[in-house]
């Protein structure tokens, strides 16, 4: 890639991060007003707990970027308030929205050495390993109060975190709960045919699949997982189903003309795709870059640039096809920075 191609997608994050600095922080609760515009804080009712968790994942991918020090400092504002918001702790019912803020304050430890995150991410480790239970032959749990559901929100993205445990603090037990976390999630959750990932197991007490759910967001995650395994451990079999479940993904719920990803609307689902995107990133870092999912980034982030983002401002829609209309939420722009973040990650 040419130096201006390299400055473009630099630009365009810097572009992105500025709106979501100026369009959706909000100083008097020390975090981001979940949409924009947000008249007199009318939209902050609602804690978007895990939300928050992929904010602060998209101000790491800034600082490491650009070396910035505004992003550390925003950073340690953003922990004051969430620590507030959640009652001056970060455990709470649901073990995937734990697992979000682990991953995310773990990658914010790696890159300031700051060791209060470093604590935080290890009291919730803690309280996520009480979520594996024997109902459905294991698994961790959705949430506390419903623990004889399973999912592939609570467990792809626990063994990403114990991997990432492993491979930072280097104690075998972490290495171990990554190994057992993703073994259930590939024998329960992963269609054995293609290497689709479906969503969740028993959810009605019925024992039954929701294949019917098909999310952009699960197949990232699962990716994810079969990725940091490969790093950690060498095993080329991690690569393989990560490589096997991305062509799945790209499969089911890719345009098969336009190569672009699914509009999975606004609320939580605004995220997901840049879940699937940011852990095809790594995919293609681990496979040495050029890949098929380098392409679907490149695809996907030419169109948001050129179509999905309005007129006047950085400001993204759920389709990255369109142009956004009216309100604009804070789940669609994180997942619009991920892209172009690692668009400018890739472009190094």
């Amino acid at each position: 890639m040419n130096q201006t191609a390299i400055g473009a997608w630099e630009k365009r994050a810097d572009e992105a991060q500025a709106a979501l600095e100026h369009y959706f922080w909000n100083d008097s609760i020390r975090m981001y007003n979940i949409e924009t515009p947000c008249p007199d804080g009318s939209c902050n009712t609602i804690f978007h707990y895990w939300w928050m968790a992929h904010a602060v994942d998209v101000l790491v991918d800034g600082l490491l970027r650009s070396g910035d020090p505004r992003y550390v400092e925003r950073l340690r504002v953003f922990y004051e308030g969430i620590m507030e918001r959640n009652g001056g702790a970060l455990p709470n019912e649901l073990y995937d929205d734990m697992e979000w803020m682990a991953l995310a304050w773990l990658r914010a430890y790696e890159a300031t050495g700051d060791e209060t995150y470093k604590e935080a991410v290890l009291v919730l480790w803690e309280d996520i390993q009480t979520g594996w239970n024997g109902h459905m032959g294991g698994g961790i749990a959705w949430q506390k109060s419903q623990l004889d559901y399973k999912n592939t929100p609570a467990n792809a993205p626990a063994a990403i975190l114990a991997a990432r445990l492993f491979r930072v603090f280097k104690e075998q037990s972490y290495l171990d709960w990554a190994l057992k976390i993703y073994e259930w999630q590939k024998e329960h959750l992963v269609d054995p045919a293609t290497g689709f990932v479906w969503d969740g197991l028993n959810r009605n007490g019925d024992g039954a699949i929701d294949k019917e759910w098909k999310f952009t967001y699960c197949q990232g995650v699962y990716i994810g997982a079969a990725v940091e395994l490969f790093q950690v451990s060498g095993k080329t079999v991690y690569l393989e189903d990560a490589v096997r479940t991305f062509d799945a993904a790209v499969q089911e719920l890719s345009d098969s003309v336009t190569g672009m990803l699914p509009d999975e609307e606004t609320g939580d689902g605004g995220l997901f795709k840049g879940i699937l995107i940011r852990y095809a990133a790594e995919l293609d870092k681990a496979i040495g870059g050029a890949s098929r999912a380098a392409q679907l980034l490149q695809t996907n982030a030419e169109q948001l640039w050129l179509k999905g983002k309005a007129e006047d401002k950085t400001l993204f829609s759920p389709n990255w096809a369109e142009k956004p209309a009216g309100v604009v939420t804070l789940s669609v722009q994180l997942s619009g920075i991920m892209l172009l973040e690692k668009m400018a990650e890739q472009a190094k």
